[in-house]
């Protein structure tokens, strides 16, 4: 039995009526402003360290980051950074069920490491609910049988499709087999592109993006070369090499940022006429400050889960008063913000159900079929609680780089699912099913 903590005379009120019923075992106080009790770990009565109201109790969520000197540092960072912003306003507007949630406390950096992630998490697992974030495809995996274990729900930073085979992960937007489905679609349709050369990390993400951009050739009855790479300016001479051999009309590619700016801007200045469309986190606005930014501008799409920051909805303004004025614009932050919508409907959801326990959770993401993502997304996007297939959010949007804009990315459509992921079953993973 869960109860409520309230205040002295409602205790007493409930107590009386309770021993009357002869029930006193069973007596709660629902509806009552206080906590809901709970021995869960990352879960106490006293306020969080900085809390709003010191009358609530406080919910610790964990966060591994690439936060120092991996390839996405300037992602994790910011990603963190509007992770806090959120759970701010969460916590300024109320709280959930009695508790503000703290996002500070067991924040650790995992430098993009997968060895350094799983002893971070080792570190904080105890102490932690759930994760708000876990930085990077290899780096979840290495923890998922000790979340599995712990039944813990985690946030990744991270689109495989795998995840959606995996209940206690917790997904937003389309995945990187999504947008290799996607990207490969629209250069097809748009460009009438005829072969493809897909360049990517080894690992979950780049396989994964690899992986839809060959079913989408496949379904076109084009070619597709595979390539993959490691990170670095020197590890990309060989896929440079090749991309100038090949002259493939599309190179997809996989990659951080620094490295796409290698790849396009040595190929192009060596007169590759073909175009590049990248996953989501092989772009950044700072690539609009280095020399490869005249070619990046000319020759490159990205292919991304949501609508950059600057755009107009519910939910980017709401993110970016939260952000406030005193940080440059960037579009990490709406990944920070927009992968935490879900957690605050598990919450809300366990809180309903009376059971705010990491099995609690992990009932409560099988029972949401909606998450209302204040426009950034559509509400769809949040189902988790059907099979993969009926699950995976197939849209992706399409943008160009401009330095005209507010953070240098010119969205070109709205959300949209190309032909090829209209078809496909997810019934595996993408990069087992090719």
């Amino acid at each position: 039995m869960v109860f409520v903590r309230c205040d002295r005379v409602r205790v007493k009120a409930v107590l009386a009526a309770a021993v009357l019923l002869g029930s006193l075992a069973t007596a709660g106080c629902a509806g009552g402003d206080g906590p809901l009790a709970t021995d869960a770990p990352g879960v106490t009565r006293e306020p969080c360290p900085r809390a709003i109201d010191k009358d609530r109790g406080c919910i610790y969520l964990g966060s591994i980051s690439d936060l120092s000197t991996g390839p996405f540092t300037s992602l994790g960072v910011a990603v963190t950074q509007a992770q806090r912003a959120f759970w701010a306003r969460v916590n300024r507007e109320g709280g959930i069920g009695g508790y503000e949630i703290d996002v500070t406390t067991h924040v650790r950096d995992n430098h993009y490491d997968v060895q350094t992630h799983a002893r971070a998490f080792r570190e904080i697992k105890g102490k932690v609910l759930a994760l708000a974030q876990t930085l990077g495809s290899p780096q979840t995996d290495a923890i998922l049988g000790e979340l599995r274990a712990e039944r813990m729900i985690a946030l990744p930073l991270s689109f495989v499709s795998r995840w959606e085979f995996e209940d206690g992960i917790l997904e937003s937007g389309a995945s990187y087999c999504v947008e290799g489905m996607n990207g490969v679609d629209y250069a097809v349709q748009r460009f009438g592109a005829k072969s493809v050369m897909a360049v990517h990390y080894t690992g979950d993400y780049g396989d994964d993006a690899a992986a839809g951009a060959e079913i989408a050739a496949a379904r076109h009855g084009i070619t597709l070369v595979n390539v993959p790479t490691g990170q670095g300016a020197q590890a990309q001479d060989a896929a440079v090499q090749k991309i100038l051999a090949q002259k493939p009309d599309l190179v997809f590619l996989t990659m951080g940022p620094a490295d796409t700016a290698v790849i396009v801007g040595k190929t192009v200045d060596a007169g590759f006429k073909g175009r590049f469309v990248g996953s989501n986190p092989s772009w950044d606005e700072s690539l609009l400050s280095t020399p490869a930014a005249s070619a990046l501008k000319a020759r490159f799409l990205q292919v991304a889960p949501w609508k950059p920051y600057a755009y107009d909805s519910p939910g980017h303004s709401a993110m970016r008063r939260a952000i406030g004025t005193r940080v440059k614009p960037n579009n990490s932050f709406t990944s920070g913000w927009v992968i935490s919508y879900p957690l605050k409907a598990v919450l809300e959801r366990a809180v309903a159900n009376k059971d705010l326990t990491r099995e609690g959770l992990l009932r409560a993401v099988r029972q949401i079929t909606h998450v209302d993502y204040e426009g950034i997304l559509p509400k769809e996007a949040g189902n988790s609680a059907g099979t993969p297939n009926q699950s995976a959010f197939r849209q992706s949007v399409i943008g160009r780089p401009d330095d005209h804009q507010f953070t240098g990315i010119k969205v070109l459509t709205d959300f949209e699912a190309g032909p090829t992921v209209r078809a496909h079953r997810f019934d595996a993973p993408c990069a087992a099913a090719k």
